[in-house]
């Protein structure tokens, strides 16, 4: 299952809303505290508009709690299909086995020529992409049926950038270089430096 722009967007936007709710609510609870004992002041009918308002913020809870599990849920099926590994070489050696997979597979056998590795670079706020540049000859048919097989995967992977050139007659197939990315966890990017002064 991918996840696309929609979707992201939609979770986001989904716990952005929990979050404020969450502050909202922290912000404008009775923070006054109960006087108790002190001379002067009806300190029984105030105890009880406190609890009556704390009865109200408890009922509250389980709903909010279930939205949160809900939630935490639905982005942890979607995460999923990220490419799994501890390091961002790692997923980038992933991703290659996955290419050759495909390139190697019956009804499409492409010999990889050159393969290169990106750089691991951000992917919106919470994700990270790694990218492979691939090489290669193919036939039309070869072509269509390895970017079919490239979106069938589980994995979040697409291509990027794509350029075909022109057709030899002979032989009828054409050079392909194709960039093939995948998102992984954005604790695979690597760590910004700060300039020195």
């Amino acid at each position: 299952m991918r996840l696309s722009d929609r979707d992201r967007r939609a979770v986001t936007l989904l716990l952005l809303s929990s979050l404020l709710s969450a502050g909202y609510w922290w912000a404008t609870r009775n923070t006054t505290p109960a006087i108790v004992g002190a001379p002067g002041v009806n300190s029984i009918p105030l105890a009880e508009k406190r609890l009556h308002h704390l009865r109200q913020v408890a009922a509250t809870i389980s709903g909010k709690e279930q939205v949160l599990h809900q939630v935490t849920t639905e982005l942890a099926s979607r995460e999923k299909n990220l490419i799994q590994a501890e390091t961002a070489a790692q997923a980038q050696a992933h991703l290659l086995q996955i290419i050759r997979k495909i390139a190697k597979s019956p009804d499409i056998n492409i010999e990889l020529r050159n393969t290169e590795l990106g750089k691991v670079q951000p992917y919106g706020d919470s994700y990270g992409e790694v990218n492979i540049a691939v090489n290669f000859e193919a036939r039309i048919e070869q072509l269509v049926n390895f970017l079919s097989e490239l979106t069938a995967q589980k994995e979040l992977i697409g291509t990027t950038d794509m350029h075909i050139g022109t057709a030899t007659p002979k032989q009828k197939t054409m050079p392909v270089r194709i960039t093939i990315s995948a998102l992984v966890r954005k604790e695979l990017l690597p760590e910004k430096k700060g300039t020195g002064l």
